[in-house]
């Protein structure tokens, strides 16, 4: 008996030593967990600069109050009806058509008067009554008589017949016996202009009845335009005289030659 109880508290000793061992190092763990919690520096926060709210002040403005409608004009109320007065018709006379009158002229020689004869006495003559002499008048109430025939007009003498007008222009000849200048082109131009050689240009001109030049074209050029142009424009400054058949004016188309020459004194 003694022996099991010395191993039972042999044993015992040793269970105590670590349970005391472990509670020791509980406490310095904790003991030490304290102090650097203790020990431990606080870290500085920085400090958040906010700006200052700005604050604007907004005026709400109010919509516009709406327009009261304008009052409808009251129907205007019908009028009553007015009483229809009842007038008599009261037939009048139709007047009696006019009598009609035929308006004659008188013939202005009056019934000759017979001479009065002096015969012998015989026997109380009768009283001879002179007939009356009615006045001429232009206008009398006679009896109806056959209308004098109006006196028909001559005849007129019918005028000829216009020559026909062509549909264009004719073409003619200048000068002669065709068309004349009234105002002659003058074309103007220098031994320069002419590149030191005389030279020749036709133009074909179109001139309306009054002699006035429409239309001009170069049918056979110089060989230089800047030439030709000037003898176009003295073409459309000049004039023709109005060109006639049998007093009938036409529109003409004709050809003008131009013969340029080199001027000797430059």
């Amino acid at each position: 008996m003694s022996s099991s109880s010395t191993l039972t508290s042999q044993s015992a000793h040793p269970m105590k030593k670590k349970v005391i061992s472990a509670l020791v190092a509980v406490v310095i763990g904790h003991i030490g967990v304290l102090w650097a919690v203790s020990h431990l520096k606080t870290p500085e926060l920085k400090k958040i600069e906010k700006e200052p709210l700005q604050v604007r002040f907004v005026k709400i403005q109010q919509p516009p109050k709406p327009l009261a409608p304008e009052p409808k004009p009251e129907p205007k109320k019908a009028e009553p009806p007015k009483p229809v007065k009842e007038v008599k018709v009261v037939e009048k006379p139709q007047p009696a058509p006019p009598k009609k009158v035929e308006k004659v002229q008188q013939v202005k020689k009056a019934e000759a008067v017979k001479p009065l004869v002096n015969k012998p006495v015989q026997a109380p003559p009768k009283p001879v009554v002179a007939p009356v002499v009615a006045p001429i008048v232009t206008e009398t109430k006679v009896a109806k008589t056959a209308p004098t025939p109006a006196p028909q007009p001559a005849p007129q003498p019918v005028a000829p017949p216009a020559p026909p007008v062509p549909a264009g222009p004719k073409s003619v000849s200048i000068g002669g016996s065709g068309v004349q200048w009234s105002r002659t082109p003058r074309p103007n131009y220098s031994n320069k202009d002419l590149q030191g050689e005389s030279r020749r240009v036709v133009v074909l001109i179109e001139a309306n009845e009054q002699g006035n030049i429409t239309n001009a074209r170069i049918t056979r050029s110089s060989g230089l335009a800047a030439l030709d142009e000037k003898i176009l424009r003295a073409v459309r400054s000049a004039k023709f005289k109005p060109y006639k058949e049998n007093g009938v004016a036409y529109p003409i188309r004709a050809e003008q030659p131009f013969e340029l020459t080199l001027n000797p004194n430059g």
